[in-house]
């Protein structure tokens, strides 16, 4: 060999050796950066969802006094909705408006009241506060109206109070009342409901149709009750249609008063354990529930439920304990929660939804006299029986969510049992958001279930019979077609499914199920046949065609299914199976079913395991083979002892790639599903998935909400769980690889 073909060999080694190093540098670094997007979509993922998971504070802002205050004491204290200003309305009819950070004036006010009287009373009419009823000591009733104008003087944001008098500045005088024990009014859409119970425990109450800006005439309908016994807490529903008289003994009557012509009575109970005492009682968020405080501390959750005579009844539904008897008890104005404090000053916060005590915090050193909650519940504003007033700042964003809600059964309102439950919006403004993850992880596994109980047999036994008995020139037309079904996106399968496919297995079910008995006895049957035929005709079909004979067989068993199914549908079924499901094993049929996600999504994961699968045992070393056969072993012994065998980390991994794809399908269980995200195994029912849910509610979420990082949550949960699908696989894989790698 010569010096130059010498120099020209090792500048090809050394060429060869340069490219196989930059290609595992450039391999490496790729295998390295998908590991590291891997990671940091997790950490984003997780980055959105930990602030739900935060503990609340609440800050100490400011005190002050407030300056040039009357002798007349505070009846009523408020917070603007942006927490930047206050109000503060005494018994002499002073509305004075201060900056919440130091307390400086604003604006001061006066309202004209008749005569000597003083105010005695306020009451909210709507949750923001805006409208307020004021009850005189000699009986009237007035209404005014706060309204804060907004305007800019450079970069600066500035508020200018306003007092208005929606149903006229005279003050309604109540026949045959004197005196003014408690007052409740509630006003919806152009209804207002006023109840007055004056000292001889005479009860009033009046329904008017008024819109703003018309002054109050003659009630439209009226009634009188007298009540016995003591009352020290009345309380109307927002809509107008319960009514709640309690005692500080614990003794609480309800009332039906949706039709004032007809008042009833409908039950009578206690509150609180024997011997204590009710130092509490308010509505939650939407009236549908109670919350009763007893002198220990303990705080009840109390709502109207229907029993099993359809009668509504009041039923405890949580509690929580509170450190000391609560002096003040203030429900949140937009959400299922409530701040109170204690005598003992300290600030609790605590949410029906997520049944969980958040905050038992000592923040106060001086006897709590009133205090109010901003609309936002993120301002709390106390006074102090020293006229001294206390700011304090509530940071609790995500009050709605506890690892409960997210995983087990809850109690909700309007529900006799815990259930667990997905609703997260609704038209009314008082809904209470149900977030529950564990029916959409249900519906998640269920659809992938059955989507690999279709596809992992076929796509398994058609790669078995491909690679191992198909001749060549068929496995190369079969093989490339199944594997372009791959490229079918998802979104047209879903569409074929739920508007074409659903349909026809809803009028054909008998026919659609039997085909699972149908095929392998019909198979059989012809394999018996065709072992029976005479050789020549055998000699018909070339060695590894045979698969072409079956498939007009397989056009024969679908055709009689779908002929003979009506007939023993109306011998066995009375002539509907849907019907017959209900009626005698109380089965509900949805046309868009578990059975039709099942197909579709069984459709579109046959080709990803089918792939992998016949990869795999076609891989299988031909030496292997011939030497099983040449020892004696038939083609079925030597396929399953030693061809599936050597195969198996290749098929198991085939398997869990195909269920990782299920889990993570989106477009078909959206469009095949009712998209209900209920906890049913039944294989006609449908569900909600997480990938569904996700697109399904994304889109309209506001950003940051709860429900925004909830539904990151989400998919953090689906992230987790096919990066545990997957390692366990790659775990099962390596060791299946160990076992029978050597053979």
């Amino acid at each position: 060999m010569t010096q130059k073909s010498i120099k020209a060999r090792s500048w090809q080694q050394r060429r060869r050796a340069l490219i196989d190093t930059l290609a595992a540098r450039i391999i490496g670094l790729g295998g390295v950066s998908v590991i590291f997007a891997i990671v940091l979509i997790f950490f984003y993922l997780l980055w959105v969802v930990a602030p739900i998971f935060s503990s609340p504070e609440v800050k100490f802002v400011s005190q002050f006094t407030l300056p040039e205050m009357s002798d007349a004491s505070s009846v009523y204290t408020a917070v603007e909705e942006s927490g930047h200003l206050g109000l503060r309305l005494s018994s002499a009819g002073e509305l004075l408006f201060f900056d919440m950070d130091k307390g400086l004036q604003v604006s001061r006010e006066s309202i004209e009241l008749p005569g000597d009287t003083v105010i005695s009373r306020v009451i909210e009419i709507n949750p923001s506060g805006q409208t307020l009823a004021l009850a005189l000591d000699n009986g009237g009733v007035g209404f005014i109206s706060i309204q804060y104008r907004v305007s800019f003087v450079g970069d600066q944001r500035e508020l200018t109070p306003m007092i208005d008098y929606p149903y006229g500045e005279s003050f309604l005088e109540l026949k045959d009342i004197n005196s003014i024990a408690h007052i409740n009014v509630v006003k919806s859409d152009s209804k207002l409901l006023l109840a007055v119970l004056d000292t001889d425990g005479q009860l009033l109450l009046q329904h008017y149709e008024i819109e703003e800006g018309d002054e109050l005439a003659e009630p439209e309908t009226e009634a009188v009750l007298e009540i016995d016994g003591p009352v020290d807490y009345l309380l109307i529903s927002p809509g107008g249609s319960w009514m709640y008289l309690a005692s500080k003994n614990g003794q609480i009557a309800y009332y039906d008063i949706s039709d004032l012509e007809s008042v009833e009575q409908v039950d009578q109970m206690s509150l609180t354990k024997p011997g204590q005492s009710l130092t509490q009682l308010t509505l939650l968020l939407g009236g549908v529930s109670l919350l009763a405080a007893d002198e220990t501390g303990l705080v009840q959750q109390w709502s109207l439920q229907r029993d099993e005579k359809n009668q509504h009844r009041l039923k405890e539904i949580r509690d929580f304990q509170a450190s000391a008897t609560l002096a003040y008890l203030l429900p949140e104005k937009r959400r299922k929660g409530l701040v109170g404090i204690d005598q003992a000053g300290n600030i609790l916060l605590y949410n029906t939804t997520a049944d969980r005590l958040m905050l038992d915090e000592k923040l106060l050193d001086v006897p709590a006299l009133r205090a109010s909650l901003s609309p936002r519940a993120d301002i709390l504003l106390v006074e102090s029986v020293e006229r001294q007033y206390f700011t304090y700042h509530i940071e609790n964003p995500h009050p709605e969510l506890s690892w409960q809600s997210l995983w087990q059964e809850m109690v909700y309102e309007g529900y006799s049992e815990p259930k667990f439950i997905w609703q997260s919006s609704s038209a009314d403004n008082d809904f209470e958001p149900k977030f529950s993850l564990a029916p959409l992880a249900y519906g998640t596994l269920k659809a992938a279930f059955y989507a690999m109980m279709v596809a992992v047999p076929l796509a398994i036994m058609g790669a078995i019979y491909t690679a191992y008995f198909m001749s060549p020139r068929m496995r190369g037309f079969v093989k490339p077609s199944i594997e372009i079904m791959e490229a079918l996106p998802t979104v047209i399968l879903g569409f074929l499914a739920g508007l074409w496919f659903a349909p026809i297995v809803e009028e054909n079910l008998l026919a659609i199920l039997s085909l699972s008995f149908v095929f392998p006895v019909g198979m059989m049957a012809f394999a018996w046949l065709w072992q029976s035929a005479p050789r020549s005709i055998h000699r018909l079909v070339p060695d590894g065609w045979y698969s072409a004979v079956l498939m007009p067989v397989v056009i024969l068993l679908v055709w009689l299914s779908f002929e003979l199914a009506p007939v023993f549908e109306a011998v066995l079924f009375n002539g509907d199976i849907k019907i017959w499901l209900k009626q005698e094993l109380g089965i509900s049929y949805d046309q868009r079913n578990s059975l039709v996600v099942g197909i579709a999504m069984g459709l579109a994961v046959i080709p990803t395991i089918f792939s992998i699968t016949e990869d795999a045992i076609f891989s299988v070393p031909k030496q292997l083979t011939t030497g099983s056969l040449a020892l004696g072993a038939t083609p079925w012994q030597t396929l399953t002892r030693v061809v599936l065998l050597t195969a198996s980390p290749g098929i198991f991994s085939a398997v869990m790639i195909g269920l990782g794809r299920a889990v993570g399908e989106t477009m078909i269980v959206l469009m095949a599903t009712g998209n209900t995200p209920i906890m049913d195994m039944s294989i006609f029912e449908g569900m909600r998935t997480l990938s569904a849910n996700i697109a399904v509610e994304l889109p309209e979420s506001e950003l940051d909400s709860t429900h925004y990082r909830i539904l990151f949550l989400a998919a953090l949960v689906l992230f987790a769980v096919t990066f545990i699908f997957n390692t366990m696989a790659e775990v099962v894989r390596q060791r299946l690889r160990k076992r029978y790698g050597s053979l």
